[in-house]
């Protein structure tokens, strides 16, 4: 195991056991955002995910799971995201020492290939949970999305004793749509499952305080680390890859482990700047 500490934010290369141990103290993690192996075949940087049953794969989610939850703070929270035919028994499990507040779907766009003989696969499944319902951090202020029925309908609401308009903004439901990181987009790295940046920016947003710790066992392209940082968070991003990890130093800036840095993806086009953020449309 390898960490790479730089102002109190790091970057762990080894397993996921002992990685946590070695780097989270129990209760600390204001933010845990979790993205485990789905346990459905893809292959990361040539390594085939597939265990020898689901009950095993199971079983090795309810073990760091419960390291998860042993690292999140007294106030924080967890997001977790599986495989939309594991997630049912992971969501009985966290219930026994964690309080669900959402079960939130991801929707995106298809890709290329189009299923012929069923309803295609387009959401994955998040769950939203905290250790004390009473008291968590949720800052909505920082999150708000347009809300059509005020800013794009205009429509007033008669019901009250004096009509008013309906607001223009509103918390985003439990359905959000981001789109999937695609081979053009600035942010893309080799991996098979990488998560959009703007799906990190709104949960970190609204789930955490600057300079609160922010903890991703699976860290994969270490999105949710580049995101802390721009937002001024701590985190702690674990890997088993060292060619993954190399791709999270280079995301950070960790320029002090410049022989350890996994070089950009070569594309075959001009990358085009990042231009700002509109927030999604929801439906």
């Amino acid at each position: 195991m390898q960490i790479f500490d730089q102002n109190g934010s790091k970057i762990v290369h080894g397993d996921v056991f002992e990685g946590l141990e070695a780097s989270v103290p129990d209760g600390s993690a204001n933010l845990i955002f979790v993205d485990p192996p789905y346990n459905i075949g893809k292959v990361f940087n040539g390594k085939k995910e597939k265990w020898e049953s689901d009950d095993e794969y199971l079983q090795w989610c309810y073990r760091w799971l419960d390291v998860c939850v042993r690292k999140l703070h007294p106030t924080g929270s967890m997001y977790l995201m599986a495989a939309t035919q594991n997630i049912p028994f992971l969501d009985i499990h966290l219930r026994k020492s964690l309080t669900i507040l959402s079960r939130i779907v991801w929707h995106y766009d298809s890709s290329g290939m189009q299923a012929k003989r069923l309803y295609g696969s387009m959401y994955e499944p998040i769950l939203h949970a905290v250790k004390d319902r009473t008291s968590y951090t949720f800052k909505a202020d920082d999150i708000m999305v347009e809300a059509r029925t005020g800013a794009v309908r205009k429509l007033i609401d008669y019901r009250k004793s004096t009509p008013t308009p309906y607001s223009n903004s509103k918390v985003p439901g439990n359905v959000w749509y981001f789109p999937r990181v695609r081979y053009r987009m600035p942010e893309y790295e080799e991996h098979p499952s990488q998560k959009p940046e703007p799906l990190l920016e709104r949960i970190i947003k609204a789930s955490s305080n600057e300079n609160d710790l922010v903890v991703d066992p699976f860290a994969g392209t270490f999105t949710t680390c580049a995101v802390a940082a721009r937002l001024k968070r701590r985190f702690v991003g674990v890997e088993v890859d060292s060619r993954y990890v190399g791709v999270g130093l280079r995301r950070v800036g960790h320029t002090e482990s410049e022989e350890h840095l996994t070089p950009p993806p070569k594309k075959t086009f001009k990358a085009q700047q990042p231009t700002p953020r509109e927030q999604p449309q929801l439906f």
